[in-house]
């Protein structure tokens, strides 16, 4: 038994435990609606790393884990999804209540329209990869919904705690791929560093999910 990978996804909730005792940030407040949010979206992406491992597109490597497994992936993956995106969740209220002006959500559209653009662009590219046109079909479903379909406006705030939250995530992923904790087999090889280029927008595609909910758990509170 190692318990290496499960300590470095412990260890992000640093990140949401100190915030809580932050009082400004509020999100000892509204918590509340980001479990659920984060319980939703780490059971969704447990489901497609199960399909990854099962198609052989992530190998987890052994000497990191504890042992302990849900359904045939690592139990440390669920709870890196689950502390990854309440910390996610918890930059994105903190800043939100830090910085409220919201002037430069006209530009959100454009942003948006960039992504779909990429995510575009990385299907036709890299559609025999399933990591890759996962990871890029998830995005651009998410965000043709956020932007076309969903009457909640948050996109320019999402951008903005996204960009922050990749502080914590080139950390946890630089680790987990530079030891390594899990071996991307299934990729366009293109690197940052350890880290592959899609695992990037893996983790916009999560914490996009998880502020979604948890603004949508917000809004049925206040109906």
């Amino acid at each position: 038994m190692n318990l290496t990978y499960l300590l470095l996804a412990l260890g992000i909730l640093v990140i949401p435990i100190l915030l809580l005792f932050v009082k400004k940030t509020n999100f000892y407040q509204t918590i509340k609606f980001a479990l659920p949010a984060v319980v939703i979206t780490a059971l969704i992406f447990s489901f497609f790393a199960t399909l990854f491992v099962i198609f052989g597109a992530w190998v987890f490597n052994p000497a990191y884990l504890s042992g302990t497994k849900l359904w045939i992936i690592p139990i440390e993956e669920c709870v890196f999804y689950l502390t990854s995106c309440l910390a996610g969740i918890a930059i994105y209220q903190s800043l939100n209540v830090f910085f409220p002006e919201n002037g430069l959500d006209k530009f959100s559209l454009s942003m948006s329209n960039l992504m779909l653009g990429i995510c575009i662009a990385m299907l036709f590219f890299a559609h025999l990869k399933l990591y890759s046109t996962l990871t890029f079909g998830m995005l651009f479903v998410l965000i043709l919904y956020i932007e076309y379909l969903n009457k909640r406006r948050f996109s320019y705030r999402f951008y903005r705690g996204y960009l922050a939250s990749l502080l914590f995530f080139y950390l946890a992923y630089g680790i987990m791929t530079t030891l390594p904790v899990i071996t991307y087999m299934d990729t366009l090889d293109l690197r940052i560093g350890a880290i592959p280029f899609e695992s990037h927008f893996y983790f916009m595609a999560m914490l996009l999910m998880s502020v979604y909910l948890f603004e949508w758990f917000k809004s049925k509170s206040k109906a």
